[in-house]
């Protein structure tokens, strides 16, 4: 009885090992490899309270009640800043670095563009070393080009390289024709996220401007953010995504976009713009990805007019080693008013803050098309690393 006694006891305890070592890796998988926090100590992740930290000057080395080894953590302090919150929508006017393909056309039954090893997607800068920095300039450049070929100097994904462009004469059209579509500007509407009083920066959106032919992001050679007013909210329901629409007013411009990243688009306001909003907005502190929990929390945005207003919802599951910058968290919407407005979230609302806590702690980026009460969010963190 001793023996099967001690055999079982023996078992038991593997088991708990076992789970234990592999509750620990799971663990490992989840955290991040590297944290900012204003001390050492700060290093506590909120959604697993289980976790405790031996700390350095530098490094957090996270265990398992104390006992079993997760991970060791690189900590970077930095005072977490004060933010005024946004929620109020904004206009977005883009002019691209050089043009974007957006699709082909063939010239009298041959594609000059394909034959050169041209794609949607790619983005023209330079044609025969001239500056390209609309559609007009592409086309002139073609149109004047007698059919001689053209160097144009091409972008895809991060490369840059050359290729020989030989136009083709359209009889229809009595000209030459390089048998593209391009796209030089965009425009549309989103939410501002928090305003930085320190520098007067901005940040919105929470993911980046895309064009909507070929999803490519759209590199920014001039932009601006303008005032706008929500004059419907169109409802979303499951399969058919809602969508906020505004018209851009004639005040004054908020200021200029200067950046259009994975973590939303990033400006500077004008001083009289940043007096006007920061008036009528609270500050709060930015919490960092470990002061996150799952639970209540709630949104700032705008439905009607350009005045955001507060709704409640709920942080229903956090990455916090997402490698998406832009799907860190999973909200759920529970105001029932906002639910009967809108469905939820709707287009247009990408950068409405995420308030817990008192703590500013991240943005509305994507919405569930299954569930229009429920969508993605970014770290505040992240979007706020991306702002200088």
């Amino acid at each position: 009885m001793k023996k099967i006694f001690t055999k079982t006891l023996a078992a038991v305890m593997s088991a708990i090992l076992v789970g234990l070592f592999g509750t620990a890796e799971y663990y490992s998988q989840r955290l991040p490899r590297t944290v900012i926090a204003e001390t050492a100590e700060d290093v506590k992740f909120a959604l697993y309270p289980e976790l405790s930290a031996e700390y350095s000057a530098d490094c957090a080395s996270m265990s398992l009640f104390g006992a079993i080894p997760v991970k060791n953590i690189s900590i970077r302090q930095e005072e977490a800043p004060t933010l005024v919150a946004g929620g109020n929508p904004f206009g977005i006017k883009l002019l691209m670095e050089g043009v974007m393909v957006t699709g082909m056309s063939d010239v009298d039954s041959v594609c000059p563009a394909k034959n050169a090893g041209i794609e949607k997607g790619d983005i023209i800068t330079l044609a025969n070393d001239i500056p390209v920095a609309s559609n007009s300039d592409l086309q002139k450049i073609i149109s004047e080009s007698n059919g001689e070929s053209i160097e144009l100097s091409v972008s895809r994904g991060g490369e840059v390289f050359t290729v020989e462009l030989n136009p083709v004469y359209s009889k229809k059209d009595n000209s030459w024709r390089g048998g593209m579509w391009v796209r030089d500007s965009i425009a549309g509407i989103g939410t501002m996220t928090f305003i930085d009083k320190s520098t007067g920066k901005f940040a919105g959106l929470g993911h980046p401007v895309c064009d909507t032919d070929t999803g490519e992001l759209i590199p920014i050679h001039s932009g601006e953010a303008v005032p706008v007013v929500i004059t419907e909210a169109r409802r979303g329901e499951t399969g058919i995504p809602g969508e906020l629409h505004g018209q851009f007013t004639r005040l004054p411009v908020y200021g200029s976009l200067i950046s259009n990243n994975n973590s939303g688009v990033f400006g500077t306001l004008s001083d009289s713009s940043m007096e006007d909003l920061c008036s009528k907005s609270e500050e709060y502190k930015m919490g960092y990805r470990q002061n996150i929990t799952t639970g209540e929390a709630y949104i700032l945005t705008t439905v009607s007019g350009s005045e955001p207003k507060k709704y409640s919802a709920e942080i229903e599951q956090i990455d916090y080693n997402s490698r998406d910058t832009t799907k860190n968290m999973i909200i759920r919407i529970t105001d029932e008013e906002l639910i009967r407005e809108t469905g939820g979230i709707v287009q247009g609302m990408s950068g409405s803050p995420i308030i817990q806590n008192d703590k500013l702690i991240g943005a509305v980026t994507h919405v569930f098309v299954a569930d229009p009460t429920r969508g993605y969010a970014v770290f505040a963190e992240t979007m706020f690393d991306n702002i200088s």
